[in-house]
């Protein structure tokens, strides 16, 4: 088993730097005899030419992409990008930034969720270009990591956000509507609570829904507690929303994967900001902080074989097929070898956070199911990251046993309640591809964009775009005799890097 993971490192690593990557992804779209489902290009709103992006993939040079027009953003977003140090013939980082109208249902209540889903074009069959004063706004950042060829982060920054923009719809008339409650079940009608105290604003905001049976104490009423409802507020319809629209990404790659070249698979970190709230959406190893008053609020948390060790156990032990005979659930200081069966070992599974004795058998011979530390951990010794999209037809290395049932699509949603906030010109949003992340830490991002928008003109509608670039540049470095270099002369990063950063005082004057 050993050998073959060795040999699965080495075979995935060496198509990467070919360029070739798990899925027969070539610079040319090349491999296979599916048509691509969207063709490889840098963002749109880069507004790049052929040539241009051809240049931008120079793996010597490593070009820093900015924005050419600010206005391409909402917000005055600023955006920087570079590619990597010669891991993949490619930039697998994707993004995507939108203004969207979600159109609010013209029809009964009671008709049932679209089936179709968004098409070549990005809309669904259901949408128009069209907009009017009663739809809803929403703005739309993204970005996707791509790993194993860019098909699936190319497609994902296609179409994710009008899968969400699909599911906003289902909710919208009660979104805009503080009397309104979230039906029961499908097809009832919307509840007027103005019986109840109003509505109030921020994450705070949720109403009761009505109770089941007869009126509360009256003489036929039964006991409460087997009739009320949880409260279900506004946010939490807006969470669920991103939720579902992840999941159905997921399912549309996996169906369209038969008859489009769509290679690899990736993470996403989005950003949705809907009548007051920014909301987070993470599945993967990006990442989002706020630096508000020179001060760091996580928005996300990365998802990987360790941080997520106790999921994958259980999964594995309440589907021990999964692992083909070949893994063990059980996680162990070190490998264990044949000679040590019998004696006493320390050790943990996926009900436990810290460790315990135990006395090794053959199955404990088994390779285990995370193996390694940091960045260097994997899945199945295949894969560093567990949540994302694609990956449907990724396997362990000359095996059968698929890594899929182990990679979740689902993303964690945070939720900031910008509008109650007053925010500066400094305060910010920053989204930044894991490339970012490797050599810098939360606090380093926060002092690097500090300083800099201190010293830039408070009415610079560029500001933005040159943080990101000074931020991208100081975590690509220069090159020297060794390689990429930062401060201190710490190597510096070799991945595609991909960085937002938001304005968040445009949210307040959205209000």
């Amino acid at each position: 088993m050993l050998t073959r993971v060795k040999s699965a490192v080495a075979s995935f690593m060496g198509g990467v730097m070919s360029g070739g990557g798990a899925n027969g992804e070539h610079p040319g779209g090349g491999g296979s005899d599916l048509p691509l489902r969207f063709p490889y290009t840098r963002p749109q709103f880069l507004g790049l030419s052929p040539d241009e992006v051809e240049c931008s993939a120079d793996h010597i040079a490593r070009p820093i992409l900015i924005l050419k027009e600010t206005k391409r953003l909402t917000w005055s977003t600023g955006y920087a990008e570079v590619i990597n140090a010669g891991k993949s013939a490619l930039n697998e980082d994707q993004a995507c930034c939108e203004l969207l109208h979600v159109k609010r249902r013209r029809h009964s209540p009671t008709t049932r969720r679209r089936s179709s889903l968004p098409n070549g074009d990005g809309l669904s069959q259901q949408e128009n270009t069209d907009s009017s004063p009663e739809d809803l706004p929403f703005h739309y950042w993204a970005l996707f990591d791509g790993h194993a060829g860019s098909g699936v982060a190319v497609m994902a920054s296609h179409l994710l956000h009008h899968h969400i923009a699909l599911h906003l719809q289902e909710v919208t008339d009660i979104l805009v509507s503080p009397s309104l409650t979230p039906p029961t079940c499908l097809g009832e009608e919307p509840l007027n609570n103005h019986h109840l105290a109003p509505a109030q604003k921020g994450l705070s905001r949720a109403v009761s829904l009505r109770g089941a049976a007869g009126a509360p104490g009256s003489p036929n009423a039964p006991p409460t507690r087997f009739f009320s409802e949880k409260k279900v507020s506004h946010e939490s319809l807006v969470v669920g929303a991103i939720e579902n629209a992840f999941k159905d990404m997921d399912f549309q790659i996996e169906r369209e994967k038969s008859v489009y070249n769509i290679s690899g698979g990736c993470t996403a970190l989005v950003v949705v900001y809907l009548l007051g709230n920014l909301y987070v959406g993470n599945a993967g190893d990006s990442r989002a902080i706020i630096i508000r008053s020179g001060e760091v609020v996580p928005m996300s948390s990365e998802f990987t074989p360790e941080s997520e060790r106790q999921r994958l156990q259980f999964l594995a032990y309440m589907q021990p097929h999964l692992l083909g005979n070949e893994f063990t659930h059980l996680e162990f200081p070190r490998r264990v070898q044949r000679k040590e069966v019998g004696k006493r070992m320390l050790y943990r599974d996926f009900t436990m956070s810290g460790w315990a004795y135990k006395t090794i058998d053959d199955d404990d011979l088994k390779f285990p199911l995370i193996y390694g530390e940091g960045k260097k951990a994997r899945v199945l010794a295949t894969i560093g990251v567990t949540r994302g999209l694609g990956d449907h037809n990724l396997k362990v290395h000359d095996s059968n046993i698929f890594i899929k049932p182990f990679l979740s699509c689902c993303p964690e949603v945070k939720v900031y309640p910008l509008s109650q906030f007053e925010h500066g010109a400094d305060d910010v949003l920053v989204l930044g591809t894991d490339g970012l992340w490797d050599v810098l830490s939360n606090q380093e991002v926060a002092e690097a964009v500090s300083c800099f928008l201190a010293n830039c003109d408070p009415d610079d509608q560029h500001r933005y775009t040159m943080a990101a670039q000074d931020l991208v540049m100081k975590a690509r470095g220069v090159l020297k005799d060794r390689g990429w270099r930062i401060s201190n002369d710490r190597l510096g990063s070799g991945d595609d890097i991909s960085v937002y950063i938001i304005p968040l005082m445009y949210g307040n004057r959205q209000n």
